[in-house]
């Protein structure tokens, strides 16, 4: 494996890292007030509109992380490849 791919590599795999970080936050907040205010919630109608609410959050929000993650997947080696040579290219430039 060539010193590109193995650098493509590291920075899909830290992105994918990232990623499941955020999934778990998002999940843990959500879930977190929707517990803390579900006894401040008076109606049970309003708790079905909540709950049916927060779900979709969590649903599209996850779909759309992991879409994001496929989509690197599939390009990774364009997507980073471009920004390791920027990177190279800025780093060339101030030394």
């Amino acid at each position: 494996m060539s010193d590109l791919q193995q650098r493509v590599e590291a920075l899909y795999r830290s992105d994918v890292r990232g990623s499941v970080l955020l999934i778990v936050c998002l999940w843990a907040t959500i879930l977190f007030v929707l517990l803390m205010t579900w006894p401040y919630i008076p109606d049970s109608g309003i708790k079905v509109v909540v709950a049916v609410a927060a779900a979709a959050v969590l649903i599209f929000n996850t779909a759309a992380i992991l879409a994001m993650l496929n989509h690197y997947k599939e390009d990774k080696d364009f997507i980073y490849g471009l920004d390791i040579k920027n990177a190279d290219a800025a780093r060339n430039r101030q030394s």
